[in-house]
C-alpha cells in the first residue's frame, strides 16, 4: 500500500530521521572540537576559527541536509534521473569544498595526527591519485547496472554517496584543503580544475544521445513535471556536463586573476596616487645638497674625452 501510495504521489514527504541524526552529530561534534578542542590545540589568545570557517560550515550543512533529504532526494531516487544528478553534484562538487573550507588548519591535524593516517591521507591527495580516484568513481557511479541495483538497494545506495563524498574531499584537498603542505600553486590548481571538467563529458554525452532509457528503475509510468525518459536523461547530462563545467571553469578564472592580475590595475592606472612619493617632491630631501658636495663629486669622477671638463 505504502509502495502504491508513493507511484503515485512523487509528492508525498518523507522523512528522513537519519539525515537529521547525521547532520545534528556533525554539528556537534564541529562545535565539541572548536570550543573544548581548539583553544588547546591553538594556545591562548590565538584564533581558533574565522568567520569564514564558521559560514563555510554552515554552508556545508545545509548542503548536506538538503541534498540527502525530501524531495530532492526520494524525487532523485525514485522518478528523475536529473534530480539525481543534482543531488550527485551537490554532494561531489559543491559539499566538499565547504567542508574543507571549514576546517581549519589545526582541526584537521588534530583529525589525521602526523602518523599512519596523515600519511596515508597525503599519498591519497596528491593530485594524480586524488583525480583518478575521484574520476573513476564518476564513471562507475553512472554505470547502468550499478544506477539500477542501488536504487533497490538501501546499504548500496549510501555506501556509494559515502564512497563519492570521500573521493571528493580527496579530489578537493590541493585547492582548497586546510594542510598548506598539500596544496598546488595557483597555476596547478587552474590546470587541476580544468582536468576535472574533462572525463565527466563522456556520461554527460552518453546520457545526452542516448535514444532510450539508459537506466530502467528510471522508466516509470507515473511522470514527474511530465517528463519523458529521454527529456530526463538529457537534462542529467546537461546537468552534470555544463553545471559543473561552469563551477569548476568559475573556479578557474577566480584563482588565475587573483594570482596572476592582482596588481594589474594599480600598475596600469594613469592616475597619479593620491600621495606623491617623497623623491618627486623637490626641495624637501632630508640633507640638501651644498655646491661644495656637488663639486667635490664632479671632482672624484674621471673625465672622459670631449667633456669639456679641465
Amino acid at each position: 500500500m505504502l509502495a502504491q501510495t508513493l507511484d503515485t504521489h512523487p509528492w508525498n514527504y518523507q522523512w528522513h530521521p537519519e539525515v537529521w541524526l547525521l547532520v545534528v552529530s556533525l554539528t556537534v561534534a564541529y562545535v565539541y572540537m572548536v570550543r573544548v578542542i581548539g583553544p588547546r590545540a591553538v594556545g591562548a589568545g590565538n584564533q581558533v576559527v574565522s568567520r569564514g570557517n564558521v559560514i563555510s560550515f554552515v554552508g556545508a550543512m545545509l548542503m548536506l541536509w538538503v541534498a540527502s533529504d525530501w524531495p530532492i532526494h526520494d524525487i532523485g531516487e525514485d522518478y528523475l534521473y536529473s534530480a539525481h544528478m543534482l543531488q550527485h553534484m551537490m554532494l561531489t562538487y559543491f559539499l566538499p569544498p565547504l567542508a574543507l573550507m571549514a576546517t581549519p588548519t589545526w582541526l584537521m591535524r588534530v583529525l589525521v595526527g602526523d602518523g599512519r593516517v596523515y600519511r596515508t591521507v597525503a599519498f591519497l591527495a596528491k593530485p594524480v591519485i586524488a583525480g583518478v580516484l575521484f574520476n573513476a568513481a564518476i564513471i562507475v557511479t553512472h554505470v547502468p547496472v550499478v544506477v539500477n541495483t542501488s536504487v533497490d538497494n538501501g546499504p548500496l545506495h549510501y555506501s556509494l554517496h559515502l564512497m563519492v563524498v570521500l573521493l571528493s574531499l580527496l579530489m578537493w584537498m590541493p585547492v582548497v584543503g586546510p594542510l598548506p603542505e598539500l596544496q598546488m600553486t595557483p597555476l596547478g590548481k587552474c590546470i587541476y580544475l580544468f582536468l576535472q571538467s574533462v572525463v565527466p563529458t563522456i556520461p554527460a554525452a552518453w546520457l545526452t544521445f542516448a535514444n532510450g532509457a539508459v537506466y530502467s528503475t528510471y522508466d516509470q509510468p507515473v511522470r514527474v513535471w511530465g517528463m519523458s525518459v529521454v527529456d530526463d536523461q538529457q537534462l542529467a547530462g546537461a546537468i552534470m556536463k555544463v553545471g559543473g563545467s561552469v563551477f569548476l571553469w568559475s573556479i578557474v578564472i577566480f584563482l588565475f586573476f587573483r594570482r596572476f592580475a592582482a596588481g594589474y590595475a594599480h600598475e596600469h592606472d594613469y592616475r597619479r596616487a593620491a600621495q606623491m612619493p617623497t623623491a618627486e617632491i623637490t626641495g624637501h630631501d632630508e640633507a640638501p645638497l651644498t655646491t661644495e658636495q656637488v663639486e667635490r663629486e664632479f671632482a672624484r669622477s674621471p673625465v672622459a674625452p670631449g667633456d669639456g671638463r679641465t
